[in-house]
């Protein structure tokens, strides 16, 4: 390469070689006009495509020109398409966004509401899991409990087949009702001896007086009245005609003139006949209680015609006027005594009294099974009595 080159020497010109194409052509003279004729030809066609190259650009000028106000105008267009699309997309995200937003907060109320319930739903369930655990522990110490009672029942079930099993041997249930009958006929025996030694008779009298058990509707503001009254509404009024017959005890009678009529004037053998009978109906029922092993609701105190029966109910001026709480406990302990006589005591005490020894007899009668005639009717209660236990029938109860 180096070889091929050269120095340039300074002062000197280069010699140039041109190109074959650049060197003068040498034509010959016939073939002058051919040449120049080609030459005009040439000539007239580079003229004519220099004239379409002018009509060309012009027409591409004015294509330029119109396509650049065609883009221009496009342009234009497409801007305001573009910020429409814009300015719409915007608004819908806006729109979307707004609508998101509501819903985020309604979706979040929601889930406050949520943890609100579930909240509450987990108190709640707290509160029913502890009163689970204390039904179950309830449940449980209830099955215990069952389970103590199964095995005490089944005991108790085992000792009533041994007790049944024993009862159906010779000493059983068979020598039981022998021994039953064997005392309620030595009670009928003991009973009757009682009613040989005070007998409850009828006798027919004509007398002024009516019995005691048939108080009439004069004496009515007396308190034992009244109170019987209140007590036993349903009660007939007991007033007898003057001819019928009357109940006596060891001959004699209870009368009412004593214990309503009490004067200056009064028979006091009348009244000392009445307390005396009183004091044979209360040793009466005194023995019979005794026979029948019932414990009277009010003892008796016996004292022949001066007799007295206690009542254990505090009365009701005493506890209306008690201040304090052991005054009301001291007098309710304390057993308040009704005389069963009228000579020297009032005649509402002895009244009272009376009707107490009236309900010892209907004690009495409703121990056999059998219902008291009325709380009026002392002789004819303890005949009843009598005679239901004198019966073939008791012994067989």
């Amino acid at each position: 390469m180096e070889s091929s080159k050269k120095p340039i020497v300074k002062g000197q010109e280069e010699k140039r070689v041109q190109p074959e194409d650049q060197r003068a052509k040498v034509i010959e003279w016939e073939d002058y006009e051919q040449e120049l004729a080609r030459l005009c030809s040439l000539t007239s066609a580079l003229e004519e495509s220099k004239r379409k190259k002018v009509l060309l650009e012009e027409k591409l000028h004015s294509l330029i020109q119109g396509l650049k106000i065609g883009i221009d105008y496009f342009v234009r267009w497409f801007g305001k398409w573009i910020q429409f699309l814009a300015e719409w997309f915007v608004e819908q995200i806006e729109a979307e966004s707004l609508s998101r937003s509501n819903e985020l907060d309604q979706m979040r109320e929601k889930l406050e509401s949520r943890k609100l319930v579930m909240g509450n739903m987990s108190m709640h369930s707290k509160v029913v899991k502890e009163k689970v655990r204390k039904q179950e522990e309830q449940l449980s110490a209830e099955i215990r409990s069952l389970l103590t009672g199964g095995s005490s029942l089944s005991v108790a079930n085992k000792r009533m087949q041994e007790s049944s099993r024993s009862l159906a041997g010779e000493k059983g249930y068979g020598n039981l009702k022998n021994l039953q009958k064997l005392l309620r006929a030595r009670q009928q025996y003991m009973v009757s001896q009682v009613s040989l030694l005070y007998p409850v008779k009828v006798v027919i009298r004509k007398a002024p007086e009516q019995e005691l058990e048939s108080f009439s509707s004069s004496i009515k503001s007396d308190l034992a009245e009244l109170w019987l009254d209140s007590q036993y509404s349903g009660v007939p009024d007991g007033s007898k005609p003057v001819d019928q017959a009357t109940l006596t005890i060891s001959g004699l009678h209870l009368t009412v003139i004593p214990f309503t009529k009490m004067s200056f004037f009064t028979d006091k053998k009348e009244v000392q006949r009445s307390s005396t009978a009183l004091g044979y109906v209360a040793h009466a029922v005194s023995l019979i209680a005794s026979y029948l092993q019932v414990p009277l609701r009010y003892p008796l105190r016996l004292g022949g015609s001066r007799s007295y029966i206690r009542d254990y109910t505090p009365s009701i001026e005493h506890s209306a006027s008690s201040t304090t709480l052991d005054s009301i406990i001291s007098t309710s302990t304390k057993p308040v005594e009704f005389p069963l006589f009228i000579e020297g005591q009032d005649s509402t005490r002895a009244a009272y009294a009376v009707f107490l020894l009236n309900k010892d007899l209907e004690q009495l009668l409703n121990f056999i099974g059998v219902k008291s005639l009325g709380p009026r009717h002392v002789l004819a209660n303890l005949k009843e009595l009598t005679r239901t236990i004198l019966s073939p029938e008791y012994i067989d109860m």
